[in-house]
This record gives structure tokens, sequence and C-alpha cells, in this order.
């Protein structure tokens, strides 16, 4: 079982980026559990998610000690920093994030995710960004059943969003392919 929290303010997508790997992950015949909090405030205020990928059957949402980090800002790392399993990787939006890591026995993946936001001209595709870089590196589900899971998900909405979601999605693996 992989264990990933997936953490920020409220307004960033965050919890659009683990539903979206959930969803993703269970058509891919995974068992997952998705579990989403987030504070009174929603947008501007903290939101986070925990989602739990297996080939068996999950007996327990929480994530604790997860193996990844998705870290949208600062006050989602200081948070989240030292749960993190030994010798787990943290995806950070390095843009937002810039408090440095304490911590020597994890891999930390820096991804500039409203510079590139910014580049394609829609920061509300920073979610996507950061979750095409995330499935890029740890391959727990294919970048073709995120766009299915998100086709679903936005079902009915413009097709525009899926073309900026898509390459949104395909920048940030961008990001890891090219060695960011």
């Amino acid at each position: 079982m992989k264990k990933t929290v997936f953490a920020g303010f409220g307004g960033q997508g965050v919890l659009m980026m683990g539903y979206t790997f959930a969803m993703a992950a269970m058509n891919d015949g995974k068992e997952i559990t998705y579990l989403p909090a987030y504070g009174a405030e929603m947008r501007g205020g903290t939101a986070n998610c925990t989602v739990a990928v297996s080939d068996e059957e999950i007996f327990s949402p929480v994530a604790s000690s997860p193996d990844y980090a998705v870290i949208m800002n600062n006050p989602s790392l200081i948070k989240y920093e030292s749960m993190i399993r030994k010798g787990g990787t943290v995806f950070l939006n390095s843009n937002l994030v810039t408090k440095e890591i304490s911590r020597d026995d994890l891999t930390v993946i820096k991804i500039p995710v409203n510079d590139i936001a910014k580049k394609l001209k829609n920061e509300r595709i920073s979610n996507m960004i950061m979750l095409g870089a995330f499935v890029e590196e740890t391959k727990l589900t294919s970048h073709e059943s995120i766009l299915n899971a998100l086709a679903e998900i936005t079902k009915g909405k413009k097709a525009s969003i899926m073309k900026q979601n898509r390459k949104g999605l395909e920048q940030g693996a961008g990001c890891i392919s090219q060695g960011a």
C-alpha cells in the first residue's frame, strides 16, 4: 500500500488533485481510500486529503506515515514534514514553499508550479501541473488513467477545461522526465 497526502491552501485544487488520483487508481482496478479535510475558511484556508492505493483491501483510511507528500504551501510543509515515512518523497511547489526541508532522509522534488501555470496563462491548473509531476515520478497510475478520471469528473464542462488540464499534466510530467 502507498499512502499520499496532498496539502495546500483552499482554492489551490488540492482536493481535486487527490480525488482525480484516487479515481484514476480505482479505475485501474486498485483499492483506494480518499479522505478529504479542509479548514472552515475553504478558499484561502488549509485543505488536505489523504489517498491510499493498494492491490489489496485497505482497512483504515488514515494515512499515518505517508510515503508521499504533495505540498503546495509553507504551512503544509510545516504540518506534514515530520509525518512522512523515512525514505519518502516530497513534491514541493517551489514557487510558494520557501521553507527548506530539515530532514535528510527524504527525496525532495521541487516543481515551479506557479511559473509554469503563468507560462500557460492559466493559474487554475497549478494542481494539474503538480499532479502530472507526481504521476510521472511515482507511476502509481498512468497519465491516461488521470485524463480518463478527469474526463469523468468534469463531464459536461467545456472542452477547453480538459485541454488546459492536459497541458498542465504534460508540463508537470515534463519537469520529471527532463529532470526539473
